[in-house]
């Protein structure tokens, strides 16, 4: 798991990271075909990789399926993976491409039913010791610093040395997650895989894509 490079060997190139998208699922399904457009909007302009949906309160019910629908087809239209937080059921009956879960015993709970085709993501990650067990247990990547259903996230400064702890010593794809353009460049330059956002990129689709477009092809520099 650990990276090790030839002692005399240059350092090969770093892949510009790419985009990992979060969206809060809204609560009218008028809102959700809304999102769901400004999603398709955002893919014309940046490199999405990967959509996450926060179903939250939202997603209870019936209509579950029906409601998160319209953002697997956005995602899979603009060919970024789509996910579903903390929901491997709701992520197979929606045909969405893994689950991201909240811990490690969210994670492993998990695995059985996403294996062997379902990414599985790991995040709520509170300690170093927490990632590494995510990863040895087998997580397709492990996110940092991404905000709770209310909003709260933990000090970017913490999310940064994570990025540049994992980026140095281990394999497996980290996410970091920004909520400013400035931190964009940070976790760039810091070496995260890919760079998670939510209202930076879909409040304004065309100019957000363009601006956080051009801090990845720059590494960070503007």
């Amino acid at each position: 798991m650990a990276r090790s490079p030839a002692r005399h060997d240059p350092e090969p190139a770093r892949p510009a990271p790419r985009l990992y998208v979060l969206v809060s699922l809204p609560e009218t399904p008028a809102d959700v075909a809304a999102r769901a457009e400004e999603l398709r909007a955002a893919g014309q302009f940046a490199d999405i990789a990967a959509v996450l949906i926060r179903p939250g309160a939202a997603a209870q019910g019936d209509n579950a399926v029906a409601t998160l629908q319209p953002l697997v087809a956005a995602s899979h239209a603009i060919g970024a993976a789509c996910l579903v937080e903390g929901n491997t059921a709701l992520a197979s009956a929606t045909e969405a491409d893994g689950a991201h879960l909240d811990g490690i015993a969210a994670l492993k709970g998990a695995l059985p039913v996403l294996r062997p085709h379902g990414i599985a993501g790991a995040g709520g990650l509170r300690t170093k010791h927490d990632a590494m067990t995510a990863a040895e247990s087998g997580a397709d990547y492990v996110m940092f610093g991404e905000p709770d259903a209310a909003g709260r996230r933990q000090p970017f400064d913490a999310t940064l040395e994570r990025i540049e702890w994992w980026a140095q010593l281990f394999e497996p794809p980290c996410v970091g997650y920004a909520r400013t353009l400035e931190e964009v460049d940070a976790l760039v330059e810091a070496g995260a895989d890919f760079i998670a956002v939510d209202t930076l990129l879909l409040d304004a689709p065309q100019d957000g894509a363009h601006a956080l477009a051009e801090r990845l092809s720059t590494g960070g520099e503007t």
